[in-house]
């Protein structure tokens, strides 16, 4: 049996969890141990992990913990941390080229510690086996929208909060849209529209009455360019980046006579290879959400915030909790599994360190 110890958050404005009380004692009754790290900026609180109980230690105490122990977060970890020396499971960012990937990478290499990343947990055929793609699609295209109605009244958007659930979400929004003169909505384009971040982004713009342009791999199969882009008002991309994957939106794009004023860029890949909006060079953040890219012709602004499902955190973090659970429950008896592969994925990559 494994002993899963749930670690606090470090990244400023995660509020998410991957476990839930109801999930802990799913583990403890199958003869798992559940450590979890208290917290005052989870979205769950604390007394739900005791009440199943769960074992409860101090914020940031993973390194102490025992050896044995898989520590379990989300995001990634301070940059400046210890050498890694457990097996941890989180989004370790680590593999793609992105910045900080080779120090995390050497991190591991000189702890002898393993990454089981939560992006590359697969089933035989490749396809995630759990994700808080929709989630982050529908909070995606909600900060663009909100950044298309900041254009509109020549206002900063100003900070993005966290949210009880989206229903308060979608009611702001509504609010806001009927108070602009003639009450007018943007025209959206979505990109990668089929998967599961898609979904969310086509199902915020639904709820709001917006027209929405759906695309996935078939219309982006001849590489672009996409004059298409340029005539929708808001842009949200949805697709996973790689070597495949096409460019969108080039530099020269930028200046050319457009409509489109708002990317909702929820792949948000802006330090990597694969970016295929490569007009901007560093995500944003909750608390500065946009990067005015030109004014000219008309202003272009660019979200890319990647951490977009802590706008809601009690909903994304249950939906994702009840994919990952049944793994959860095999994850020292799954040699062959979803695990190991995540495993040999390490191996590969820490190979090159």
């Amino acid at each position: 049996m494994a002993h899963i110890w749930v670690r606090a958050e470090q990244r400023e404005m995660e509020q998410r969890v991957g476990l839930t009380p109801d999930g802990a004692r799913t583990l403890l009754d199958a003869g798992h141990r559940v450590t979890v790290e208290d917290s005052a900026a989870r979205a769950i609180p604390i007394d739900g992990y005791a009440a199943a109980g769960c074992t409860i230690a101090p914020a940031h105490s993973w390194p102490d913990a025992p050896s044995d122990a898989i520590i379990f977060g989300l995001k990634e970890l301070d940059a400046d941390g210890p050498d890694l020396t457990h097996r941890h499971i989180m989004f370790g960012h680590a593999y793609k080229g992105q910045a900080d990937g080779p120090a995390l990478r050497r991190r591991f290499r000189r702890g002898g510690g393993t990454l089981l990343d939560l992006e590359y947990l697969l089933d035989e055929t490749g396809r995630r086996i759990a994700a808080f793609g929709y989630w982050a699609g529908f909070a995606g295209a909600a900060i663009g929208l909100k950044a298309w109605i900041a254009q509109k009244t020549e206002a900063p958007l100003g900070a993005i909060g966290v949210y009880p659930g989206k229903a308060a979400l979608l009611e702001e929004l509504r609010n806001d849209l009927a108070a602009l003169p003639d009450a007018p909505v943007p025209t959206a384009l979505v990109i990668g529209a089929l998967g599961r971040v898609g979904s969310g982004a086509c199902d915020l713009c639904a709820a709001l009455g917006l027209a929405v342009t759906r695309w996935d791999k078939d219309e982006t199969a001849n590489g672009g360019p996409f004059p298409e882009i340029l005539d929708h008002e808001v842009f949200v991309n949805c697709i996973l980046a790689g070597p495949s994957v096409p460019v969108f939106i080039p530099a020269e794009a930028v200046a050319k006579a457009r409509r489109l004023s708002v990317i909702a860029d929820v792949s948000c890949d802006p330090s990597s290879s694969y970016n295929p909006i490569p007009i901007y060079n560093h995500s944003t953040t909750f608390a500065d959400p946009l990067i005015r890219v030109t004014d000219s012709p008309v202003p272009l602004d660019v979200m890319a915030i990647d951490n977009l499902p802590s706008m809601l955190p009690v909903e994304s973090s249950e939906d994702y909790a009840a994919q990952l659970l049944p793994y959860l429950q095999d994850l020292d008896a799954n040699a062959t599994g979803v695990w190991a592969r995540a495993g040999a994925i390490f191996e590969t990559h820490i190979a090159n360190v």
